[in-house]
Order: structure tokens, then C-alpha cells, then sequence
């Protein structure tokens, strides 16, 4: 178990982004992450990198106007979207599968009204610049899209590299896609189904979350399977972008094993 324990506090911190740099995998039909030191150590005396990227890279916040027009932006994501309690779901699934409102209800631990809700499927473990981690990942279902909105969750994250099925997005038959060319053809292969009658709508999940104000974190990683079937207080922190569509989170999880930490009053001594 990987974690960071406060010396005052006693609470245990847990990392559950991706590390984010140089060759972090990019979805495909975006441009690599590139960046270069434009000051360097040896030269000058200190270090500073020039970055050209794609905001929706690593683990990474979806803010409503990423999809809704007319939604908030990043720096507009109210602060208790961000900073509270909420539970960590193991949900394993395989290849094409479907997270559904039937597994949501009977998780292991009980998802309470205005929860943040972080699903994990496993699939981290496949981070990376591949077919198999972007084109065959699982996806949530326009029905739990739905359950977690009447449910009025206040984040959902997900360990997928997006949150619908990657059918139901521009990677298969969608706006401008396939940016996959070969996962249709080989989800007709293995399945025997069609790809376009299965996934008739274009990230209908996602948009129900976002037009719901529920922000969306994907790519979930670091050391959340020490965190799985728990109960816990959540972090993220995005920039504070005006009309920003996504960018780059430091997501973070805590618990407080003695149940002592308060937070503090604001009144001086």
C-alpha cells in the first residue's frame, strides 16, 4: 500500500492520477504532448519547459463546456465539485463491456446522495499507446449516466481513457471518426454485432453528466486500487481557466483511519 500519512493530522494521502510528462499517451487523432526546456540549468541557471498539448491528456477534468454549449468552464466548476467525500467502486470489466445502473446499485459500498464517485474498471493497468487501452476499453452506460445524475452526484472519475464506450465516441462511427480505423472492423470480428447499431449515439453518456454540471475526470490511475470499496474525501485541481474546456488534474484521496482530523475553526487563538 502506497500512501503519504500527515504527521499532524494522521490522515493518509492516496495519489490516484497518472504520472503526466513527455510521451504520456495521447488519444488518438491529437498531437503528442511536446515540450522542451527553453532555459536549462547548465546554461542558465535554472529551468523552465515550453508545452504544447492538448488539454484532455493523462488524467485529466472535463468541464460541462467541453460538450454543453453555454456550460461552465474550468474556473467556474463550483469548489465543493472538487474538494469532498464520496467512494471509490470497484467495478471490473472486460473488453467492450458496459458499466450499467444494475452495477452502480448493487456496488459493495452504497453511493449516498451528492457522493463523489470514482469507478474503476481495471483498466488503468493498460495505460498506454495502444489499441487495446483506447479502442477496446469499457465505457459507462447512458443508463448509470443517468442514475448518477438523479443521484445528484457531484463528480464522477473513471479509470477509461474517456467515459462513454469508445463506440460511442469519435474513435468509432461518430463526428469526424473513426479516428480508430481498425476497431470497427474488429469489434464486427469478435462480437459479430455492428458497431454503428450498437452505439447508435455519440457520447451520450458523457453529455448526460456534463449537462448535468457534474464535472468528469478520466483516466484515473496511481495508487487508487489501495483505495477500492472505500469511503473517502477527494481533491482535484484544475486550473482556474475561464471557458476552459479540460486540462491536467493532480486528483488526490484521503481517509482518516483514527476518525480525530477536524478541520479547522478559521478563528485565531
Amino acid at each position: 500500500m502506497t500512501h503519504v500519512v500527515d504527521p499532524k493530522s494522521g490522515l493518509q494521502l492516496y495519489e490516484l492520477s497518472h504520472v503526466w510528462g513527455h510521451g504520456v499517451p495521447s488519444m488518438p487523432g491529437d498531437d503528442d504532448v511536446k515540450m522542451y526546456r527553453s532555459v536549462k540549468h547548465g546554461q542558465h541557471g535554472v529551468m523552465t519547459h515550453r508545452i504544447t498539448m492538448v488539454m484532455h491528456s493523462g488524467t485529466h477534468m472535463n468541464a460541462p463546456i467541453h460538450m454543453i454549449q453555454g456550460g461552465v468552464g474550468a474556473a467556474d466548476i463550483p469548489l465543493d465539485s472538487l474538494f469532498g467525500n464520496g467512494v471509490i467502486l470497484s467495478i471490473p470489466k472486460k473488453r467492450w463491456e458496459l458499466v450499467t445502473e444494475e452495477d452502480l446499485e448493487k456496488s459493495e459500498i452504497k453511493i449516498r446522495q451528492g457522493d463523489f464517485v470514482v469507478i474503476v474498471t481495471g483498466w488503468h493497468h493498460k495505460y498506454s499507446d495502444s489499441l487495446e487501452y483506447w479502442g477496446e476499453s469499457p465505457g459507462l452506460s447512458s443508463g448509470a449516466a443517468n442514475w448518477l445524475v438523479a443521484k445528484d452526484i457531484k463528480l464522477v472519475g473513471m479509470d477509461t481513457p474517456q467515459i462513454d464506450h469508445p463506440l460511442a465516441t469519435s474513435l468509432g462511427p461518430h463526428r469526424g471518426g473513426p479516428l480508430m480505423n481498425r476497431v470497427i472492423g474488429k469489434y464486427a470480428e469478435v462480437t459479430g454485432r455492428d458497431a454503428k447499431v450498437d452505439y447508435p449515439d455519440w457520447n451520450i453518456a458523457h453529455k448526460a453528466l456534463l449537462e448535468a454540471n457534474i464535472p468528469t475526470i478520466e483516466q484515473v490511475g496511481g495508487d487508487v486500487d489501495d483505495l477500492l470499496g472505500k469511503r473517502v474525501t477527494m481533491l482535484a485541481t484544475p486550473w482556474r481557466w475561464k471557458h476552459g474546456d479540460a486540462c491536467p488534474v493532480r486528483f488526490v484521496a484521503m481517509i482518516d483511519p483514527s476518525g480525530d482530523c477536524r478541520i479547522d475553526s478559521g478563528e485565531g487563538e
